[in-house]
């Protein structure tokens, strides 16, 4: 009967649903010499807890790395705003050569636009000279 309720409590203790006054029974069970068979691996485990329970930690903390961590990190948020500053300081000199380029390419386009509607007007003023050139040795070959 005794065996019956261990394997329950086990059960229980593998979902994570036993009390403490279940775990205690678990743990009287598992630290005797007689367990069965099937249960052995959870022998093991008990008897690490119990010698994991008394395991201490005896190096002393130093409280300087502490202060050190806190001067490091202020050299590290002085290191980021210059960064940052040197960042936007960068930026703002390729926006402004962005822009300059811009408005150059602007005039480029303006002037481009502006020649080539020259052009057209001056073919067009060089045909009715032509014209005018025809006329006049028409005239000239009817007074000859």
């Amino acid at each position: 009967m005794e065996l019956a309720n261990i394997e329950k409590l086990v059960e229980k203790y593998e979902n994570a649903e036993t009390s403490l006054q279940e775990e205690a029974i678990l743990k009287n069970y598992f630290t005797k010499e007689d367990v069965a068979p099937h249960l052995q691996e959870y022998k093991f485990m008990f008897a690490y807890f119990n010698t994991a329970k008394e395991d201490t930690y005896t190096k002393p903390i130093k409280l300087e790395t502490i202060k050190s961590k806190k001067r490091n990190l202020k050299w590290l948020s002085v290191a980021a705003s210059v960064a940052l500053l040197f960042s936007v300081f960068v930026g703002k000199q390729q926006f402004d050569e962005y822009q300059q380029r811009k408005k150059a390419e602007k005039i480029y386009a303006d002037l481009t636009n502006g020649l080539k509607l020259l052009s057209t007007n001056l073919k067009k003023g060089e045909q009715a000279v032509a014209t005018l050139y025809t006329v006049e040795d028409k005239v000239n070959e009817a007074l000859k």
